[in-house]
C-alpha cells in the first residue's frame, strides 16, 4: 500500500462525495432530538455506499449488475423521497419547530441508503476505470480508504448540522430544504442522464 495510492483514494471520494456533506447535514437536522437517528444515518450512509462500491468493483473487473442506460434512472430515488418529504412539511406547515420535530420520527436507514446510491450512481463510472487500472491491490485500498472516509463525511455533516447558527437554520428550515435538496439531486440526475430523453 503506497502513500499515493492512498492520497489518490482520497482525492478521489472527496471530489466525488463533496455534495453528501449537505445532505447528511439536513439527514442529521432531521434527525435532531430522536434516538438512533445517528446510528441509522451511519448504517443507511454505509450501506448505499458499500451498493455504490459493489457495483463499481464488480463492474471493473469483468460484471455489470447495472447497465449504463439504468444509471440516470437512479435520480428517481431521491425524487420520490423528496417528493414524500414535501408532502409531508405541507401536512405539517403549521406545526411549531417542536411539534415538527417530535412528529417526524428521524431519518430511516434504507431511505438514507437510496439517498446515498442514488447521489453517487454517477460516482459509479468514475470509479470503474479507476479501479480497472488499479488492479486487485490498488483497489483494496481505495475500497478501504473510501469505508474509512465515509466515517468521515457522517461526522462532517453532524458537525455542521450541530453547529448553533446552522442547527438554528436547518431546524428552522429543514423541513422545507431537505425535499428540495432531494428533489433537486432527483431531478439532477435524471437530466444530466438524459433519463425519459430529457
Amino acid at each position: 500500500m503506497t502513500l499515493g495510492t492512498v492520497g489518490q483514494a482520497a482525492g478521489l471520494f472527496a471530489v466525488t462525495n463533496v455534495d453528501d456533506i449537505v445532505v447528511l447535514a439536513l439527514f442529521f437536522a432531521q434527525g435532531a432530538g430522536h434516538r438512533g437517528s445517528t446510528r441509522a444515518i451511519t448504517l443507511g450512509q454505509y450501506l448505499g455506499f458499500a451498493g455504490i462500491l459493489a457495483v463499481a468493483v464488480a463492474a471493473a473487473f469483468g460484471a455489470t449488475f447495472l447497465p449504463d442506460a439504468a444509471v440516470p434512472y437512479l435520480g428517481l430515488l431521491p425524487l420520490a423521497l423528496g417528493i414524500k418529504a414535501a408532502v409531508q412539511a405541507w401536512k405539517h406547515r403549521h406545526d411549531t419547530d417542536e411539534e415538527r420535530a417530535a412528529g417526524n420520527g428521524g431519518p430511516k436507514a434504507l431511505a438514507v441508503a437510496a439517498v446515498t446510491f442514488a447521489n453517487g450512481g454517477d460516482n459509479i463510472g468514475v470509479y470503474v476505470p479507476v479501479f480497472a487500472t488499479a488492479g486487485l491491490g490498488g483497489t483494496a485500498v481505495h475500497v478501504v480508504v473510501f469505508l474509512v472516509l465515509v466515517a468521515v463525511w457522517v461526522a462532517a455533516g453532524k458537525y455542521f448540522a450541530t453547529r448553533p447558527a446552522i442547527a438554528q437554520a436547518l431546524s428552522r428550515w429543514g423541513h422545507v430544504l431537505l425535499p428540495v435538496v432531494l428533489i433537486g439531486i432527483g431531478l439532477l440526475i435524471l437530466v444530466e442522464g438524459g433519463a425519459f430523453g430529457l
